[in-house]
């Protein structure tokens, strides 16, 4: 056969493949126009003003979390392992892409052979021993007729891309951690900061309890309620020293650090709730990348149907060899020794059991739970938002109660520690207002935490700075 026929035939029979898989469209999903709790603070996102996906964390304002946030992308063992998840997958797909070309290889065999005397049907005038060289090349090649390679492509870079997705997914949930995690340690800076002066304020409390007692103004009850409450201060301080201390081991573990050796000084300065932009709610089909990447695992299972269906079709390939075969090394490239061969081979399964049926019933109900799982992952999606939106603004509220109580009981505090020293009031009700005082500061740092959180929470739920 002329060698420009094959080729003709070989794109002819390229050009006229089909594909088996069923239009592919993404699973719907409930999604609402706007969102239930978006208020004040929260205002509607303009295109000029979405999150910057490089730098999210910077919306808090701290050079620290942003060193942090660096050191995290570069020595992270989780975000490694899924870099290299993503590039097996990425390596994957070029794998199955070759399956669209022609392979083709080359051989080379020496042989020396004896044949045995007594092999049936031997020439008379067959030689016992001879020699065998063959230098020669082969071609095979799938004709895609059905598809099925073109869908094992398709399935493939859609994989590809969720694993890209996945990458992206990791990275945002880990730098959500480690802010998340950096903003407690701040709590507890802040919280270690009011337990010491607690202590100094009840140490001085105290002494002046005791100097009263040795003048027999105050009663040893007195004196007992007053290193009491020292005391339970002492032992509050060391239990939030020991919480930050957990809290930085993790931030070690999130940055590639040893947790025996990592350390951050105290910084008890304040941090402010930014002002996060909020898009519409389908905003989040696009933004965030584990619904990304459950949308392309999707139309993965969707292609693997056309794979499963094209089993049902006979098989075609083009197998071709050549090249030169001879007795004598010394001249085997010569015209004679010149041998070829190329054709198709059509194979077709007649009776297998019921095996292509039940593949493409399990390649469907792989499509409907991968699907299933899609509408999971968006819906819990816009649950995550609207969870940490009611936080943020019931925290809020929250917070400017808790404030003009902790401003109460500070006043309360300066009250009876007066009319202590008058005489006018006993010791219980200084402990009172300052136990009530101290626990209402706590309070107020703690809302102050969880409403930080609750953001780093919500910028996670919204996908970061994350776009397809």
């Amino acid at each position: 056969m002329p060698r420009r026929n094959v080729v003709a035939m070989l794109v002819a029979a390229a050009l006229s493949g089909c594909s088996l898989t069923p239009t592919y469209k993404a699973p719907d999903v409930p999604v609402a126009p706007a969102y239930a709790n978006a208020d004040t603070p929260w205002t509607e996102a303009k295109p000029a003003d979405r999150l910057d996906r490089n730098g999210w964390w910077r919306l808090y304002g701290d050079a620290r979390l942003d060193a942090l946030q660096a050191k995290l992308l570069t020595n992270n063992a989780t975000l490694a392992a899924a870099l290299a998840h993503y590039e097996q997958s990425e390596a994957f797909t070029r794998q199955v892409r070759a399956g669209l070309f022609p392979q083709i290889g080359l051989n080379a065999n020496a042989q020396w052979n004896r044949e045995s005397d007594t092999r049936p049907l031997r020439g008379a005038t067959s030689p016992s021993n001879y020699n065998s060289y063959t230098i020669g090349a082969q071609l095979d090649y799938e004709v895609d007729l059905w598809g099925r390679v073109r869908d094992t492509v398709t399935a493939g870079t859609a994989e590809e891309a969720a694993s890209a997705a996945d990458l992206a997914s990791v990275q945002l949930s880990l730098q959500a951690q480690l802010a998340d995690n950096y903003l407690q340690l701040n709590g507890f800076d802040r919280q270690i900061k009011v337990l010491d002066e607690s202590i100094t304020a009840f140490a001085r409390a105290l002494a002046l309890t005791q100097s009263r007692h040795e003048g027999g103004i105050a009663s040893g009850l007195d004196v007992a309620r007053a290193q009491t409450q020292l005391s339970n201060a002492k032992s509050q301080l060391t239990q939030a020293q020991a919480q930050r201390s957990l809290v930085l081991h993790a931030i070690a573990v999130l940055v590639g650090d040893s947790a025996s050796a990592f350390s951050l000084a105290t910084d008890d300065a304040s941090v402010k709730v930014p002002t996060i932009p909020l898009d519409v709610p389908s905003v989040i089909l696009q933004r965030r990348p584990d619904i990304a990447a459950a949308e392309r695992r999707t139309a993965a299972a969707n292609a693997r149907i056309g794979i499963a269906r094209s089993a049902f079709f006979p098989q075609l390939t083009i197998d071709g060899q050549g090249g030169w075969q001879s007795d004598r090394w010394g001249s085997i490239a010569t015209a004679p020794n010149r041998f070829w061969a190329i054709g198709p081979t059509v194979l077709l399964s007649v009776f297998d059991g019921g095996r292509r049926k039940a593949g493409v019933e399990a390649a469907k109900a792989a499509t409907d739970e991968a699907g299933a799982q899609y509408r999971d992952v968006v819906l819990n999606a816009f649950a995550q938002v609207e969870d940490n939106l009611t936080l943020l603004r019931d925290l809020g509220t929250a917070l400017v109660d808790q404030r003009a109580a902790a401003d109460a009981a500070q006043r309360s505090v300066d009250l009876s520690l007066n009319r202590y020293r008058e005489g006018a009031v006993g010791y219980l009700d200084v402990v009172q207002a300052q136990t009530a005082a101290l626990d209402a500061r706590r309070s107020v740092i703690d809302l102050e935490t969880r409403q930080l959180r609750a953001s780093v929470q919500l910028v996670r739920a919204l996908g970061g700075g994350w776009s397809a």
